[in-house]
């Protein structure tokens, strides 16, 4: 029988991380006469998580990013490559996401969408697009770690 400690490695790697540093930081309190360096222990753990957190950010940045250019961009090419970026940033962030991660992202989201409509403007602008993008997220999270959707491009011409 697994303990709740297994199942949280298993199930949300990084709320295991953050409660393992706790437990180490806790234990180093009691300064047990082990060779451990208990305190560097705890940090790096810690920080293992963080790395994780810090990577699907990055992912779901990339994601808003090209969804952004599907969406708004009146080029007709590259859209495929757009699309495969967003597919496999997907992928990527599927294999890293888990319930806390996912939580954390919705309360991020309009920040990782304020970073995204930068990036996006300065690629637009690159190419003499109008960089005319909205100020709030267009999307909802669910649709931006969808595996099968993509925004309505028709929609962004037609208006």
């Amino acid at each position: 029988m697994a303990t709740d400690m297994q199942r949280l490695y298993d199930e949300d790697f990084y709320a295991w991380t953050q409660a393992q540093a706790r437990e180490l930081r806790r234990f180093a309190e009691a300064r047990p006469n082990l060779p451990l360096d208990l305190p560097h222990l705890a940090l790096e753990i810690r920080d293992l998580g963080k790395e994780q957190r810090n990577a699907v950010r990055s992912l779901v940045r990339h994601i808003l990013v090209h969804l952004l250019l599907l969406r708004f961009s009146p080029a007709t090419e590259p859209r495929r490559g757009w699309q495969a970026e967003v597919a496999a940033a997907r992928a990527d962030a599927a294999d890293r996401l888990t319930a806390t991660l996912q939580r954390g992202l919705q309360r991020e989201l309009p920040k990782l969408y304020t970073q995204a409509r930068s990036l996006t403007r300065l690629r637009l602008e690159d190419h003499g697009e109008p960089t005319d993008l909205p100020e709030d997220c267009p999307f909802r999270l669910a649709r931006v770690l969808d595996e099968s959707w993509y925004p309505d491009h028709e929609a962004m011409l037609r208006r």
